[in-house]
């Protein structure tokens, strides 16, 4: 039996290539390490079943974005992954699962970031909410998808936020401290 998320993933994603592959594992690590990590808090008392889904989903809509590194052959900037995503999950009568899409690119986007780097996204805030919304966007973080299966430490996953400003580096900090520093879920190759 399929789960709710597979099934998107099989519509979008049909063919067993290397998008999917890439997708699949990519995703499952972020599952994995968000689930632990949620696992930890118990007194956070957050929804397990919906942060594996919306973990799993979090990168839907990449197949849509042009990065051909990563085998997506699509029109979109890659930035847009997020936003493409979120529209493709509220089309599934899913909105609280994209949410989790349009919120996870880099440790959020503020409005002013899109308006000052003329980022081809709506003018709005794009900044994690809720505690899943933001254990996703941190879970995310410790995972490339150029680098399958290796786990990246708080230190290299603040190299990589930090060639986007500061503002993006004090909200990972801040869920360093809240959600801890993260265990290594995934065998670095």
């Amino acid at each position: 039996m399929q789960t709710g998320y597979q099934a998107v993933i099989d519509k979008y994603y049909p063919l067993d290539n290397e998008l999917r592959h890439i997708l699949l594992t990519h995703s499952r690590s972020v599952a994995h390490l968000a689930l632990t990590l949620a696992k930890q808090h118990a007194e956070l008392q957050l929804d397990l079943q919906f942060i594996e889904e919306a973990a799993m989903l979090h990168d839907i809509g990449i197949v849509l974005c042009n990065a051909p590194s990563i085998h997506c052959f699509g029109t979109h900037p890659y930035i847009c992954h997020g936003r493409l995503g979120a529209d493709m999950l509220r089309a599934e009568g899913m909105p609280r699962h994209a949410r989790v899409c349009e919120r996870h690119t880099g440790a959020g986007i503020t409005r002013e970031a899109i308006e000052k780097q003329q980022l081809p996204l709506p003018l709005q805030d794009f900044l994690p909410e809720t505690l899943e919304e933001q254990l996703i966007c941190y879970a995310d973080k410790f995972f490339s998808k150029t680098k399958l299966n290796q786990q990246k430490t708080v230190e290299q996953a603040e190299k990589s936020l930090a060639k986007f400003g500061e503002e993006g580096l004090v909200r990972f900090r801040a869920w360093v401290k809240r959600f801890g520093e993260p265990p290594l879920v995934i065998t670095t190759t």
